[in-house]
């Protein structure tokens, strides 16, 4: 059933160079002086009467034998071939129900949880789970979910590569700087919630020491890519190092198991900030970066996910949380005393522990991994936030899509936290079409900036900004559908800069356009992809979506849920190395662009 509609979906069309040029151009006139607009437009004009036409055929040939035209080279060249540091650069994180308890016992939480995981894998294995449907009636491409589980990059000194496995019967499982290995299966069957609780709970109870270089050992997934795989192949090629390198990346994923406690405090904004941060890097050797995801799990019961990214998007590990925070809590349940159900057995074997034989010469090469990874992590500050005053039920009374309300107050926000504006990135999905994964939209229009200026000025009437800020939404949600329907602008001209590489030409043009820093970077989180309760009878069974840390070194990352309706989450990151960026300050201001907005309508939250 899953893979149901996937020979029908049409396949992503090549758009014409004319149009691509003209969108780029119009997406750029309002970040740029007439004297740099019209140097850029004869780059652009150059580009298309010379060399375009010769790459566009490439491509349009290339678009006649591949399923899509930009997956295989959109996951080689952005993802796998990245050499910086996956950790914070790439991996992103997704956080737990916030507002609601289910048990304070770690391993239980965790018994559940893995439990409802892997009956999810059987489902995905036995094509059980039904396709996304968009507005409920267009099929979505469902070829991301394969590589979900039983999935590892694998370090390369050029390129990595995705290691994806049929089977596995087993996770992997790191608390206090050891690792184990945990079986989920006895015989055929799958073990019970309250059996994977034991389990766990032997770990948690092991007084063993970390053997020499174990405690840090998974550093070398969050530093350098060429660092990584060298020592791969020089320290963990042959023996028990080699041995139990293969129960981690071949395990169906990976679970760590958190000394800490986290939790969201509506009154305290630090509680869930530090709580994305634990999810985004934590200490920099206690997560297996590699990993299609590390379930990581505190002492108090909260979790999240940390995700890979080079094997699929945000809303396919959403398809599975969503499944699994419902399942634990409407299917398993827990008893009075927080334990899982039923009774445990006791005769299963302990989790095995991990055996390493790792010399001073590679702790060595460990340290320095560590060392670049609390570097890059200590650089981070993530601001996580509640927005309380409204969500999408007030948003819908100004008769506006929510996304684009919410992509328009980023403008207002970014320009008075800069004082200027910048080009925007804020990611769409193609995957109405076969194999589709995602496209840019360029939220910083004409329109918006116009409606920006005259907020700022303060000058204007109220029905003269309606009527600018209407045109803003417009303008957004139109550019919404172009990068849906693959008339976007990005992955087009990203294409074409890999044709040229290619053919060994190189165009000035393409050569500016890819190395322009998107210095806001957005993401609406996805929910509600499965309805297995009803939102409005459960209104606190809320998760806050999850983050990414910036794109730019002097940029923002905003990831964003509107998560119901009278309620956004924000994850917002930057560098505390950018003297021009402060997280905390541009929520601020994010909150009240929100306000102005909503003002402007003059609808009240009681209206709503």
């Amino acid at each position: 059933m899953l893979y149901s509609f996937q020979t029908s979906l049409p396949k992503l069309p090549v758009p014409s160079v004319s149009d691509t040029i003209r969108r780029y151009l119009e997406s750029v006139r309002p970040l740029l002086d007439d004297k740099e607009y019209h140097h850029k437009e004869a780059l652009a004009k150059d580009f298309q009467n010379k060399m375009a036409p010769r790459l566009q055929k490439y491509l349009i040939l290339k678009s006649w034998w591949a399923t899509n035209y930009v997956s295989d080279w959109w996951e080689e060249y952005i993802y796998l071939r990245g050499r910086t540091p996956i950790m914070v650069n790439s991996n992103y994180y997704v956080m737990d129900f916030v507002l609601i308890k289910n048990t304070e016992l770690q391993a239980a939480r965790l018994g559940n949880v893995v439990h409802a995981m892997i009956t999810y894998r059987r489902r995905l294995d036995r094509e059980q789970i039904k396709p996304v449907m968009a507005l409920g009636i267009v099929p979505m491409c469902s070829y991301q979910m394969e590589r979900m589980f039983n999935t590892t990059r694998i370090p390369g000194k050029e390129t990595d590569v995705l290691q994806h496995l049929a089977e596995s019967r087993h996770v992997a499982v790191y608390h206090k700087g050891r690792f184990f290995k945990v079986w989920l299966y006895e015989g055929s069957s799958l073990l019970k919630p309250r059996d994977l609780e034991l389990q766990f709970q032997r770990i948690l109870d092991d007084p063993s020491p970390p053997q020499p270089g174990e405690e840090r050992l998974a550093a070398l997934t969050a530093g350098g890519r060429v660092e990584w795989a060298q020592a791969r192949q020089t320290f963990f090629s042959s023996g028990r190092n080699k041995a139990s390198l293969d129960t981690i990346e071949r395990a169906a994923f990976f679970v760590a198991l958190d000394e800490e406690c986290h939790c969201h405090d509506p009154t305290d904004d630090a509680c869930l900030s530090l709580y994305g941060k634990a999810l985004l890097h934590g200490n920099c050797c206690n997560r297996w970066f590699d990993k299609s995801f590390t379930l990581v799990v505190f002492k108090n019961g909260k979790m999240g996910l940390n995700t890979e990214h080079a094997w699929a998007d945000a809303p396919i590990i959403g398809h599975l949380w969503e499944f699994v925070l419902a399942t634990d809590v409407f299917h398993l349940g827990y008893t009075d005393t927080g334990h899982c159900l039923g009774t445990p057995n006791a005769a299963l074997p302990h989790p095995q522990r991990l055996q390493w034989d790792i010399p001073e010469q590679c702790q060595a090469v460990i340290e320095r991994s560590y060392q670049v990874a609390k570097a890059l992590a200590d650089d981070v500050e993530l601001y996580c936030f509640q927005f309380l005053s409204f969500g999408k039920g007030l948003i819908k009374k100004c008769r506006t899509s929510p996304d684009a309300f919410v992509q328009i107050s980023l403008q207002l926000a970014h320009f008075r936290d800069r004082g200027k504006f910048c080009l925007t990135y804020e990611a769409s999905m193609t995957r109405m079409f076969r194999e589709g994964r995602t496209e840019t939209v360029r939220s910083c229009t004409n329109e918006s900036t116009a409606f920006v200026k005259a907020m700022v000025e303060g000058t204007h009437k109220k029905a003269d900004l309606q009527s600018l800020f209407r045109k803003a939404s417009e303008k957004h949600q139109n550019m919404y559908r172009l990068a849906m329907t693959g008339a976007g602008i990005d992955r087009h001209l990203f294409c074409l800069y890999v044709v040229s590489k290619y053919l060994g030409v190189s165009s000035p043009f393409l050569a500016e356009v890819l190395s322009e820093p998107w210095r806001l970077s957005t993401s609406q989180t996805t929910q509600f992809q499965i309805r297995m309760f009803d939102p409005n009878k459960y209104p606190n069974h809320l998760a806050p979506g999850g983050g990414f840390g910036p794109v730019a070194d002097d940029g923002y990352g905003v990831s964003y849920m509107i998560a119901g309706e009278d309620t956004i989450f924000f994850h917002i990151s930057s560098k505390f190395s950018s003297s021009e960026t402060n997280a905390q300050r541009f929520g601020n201001h994010i909150r009240q662009a929100l306000l102005d907005i909503a003002d402007l309508f003059q609808v009240s939250k009681a209206d709503s």
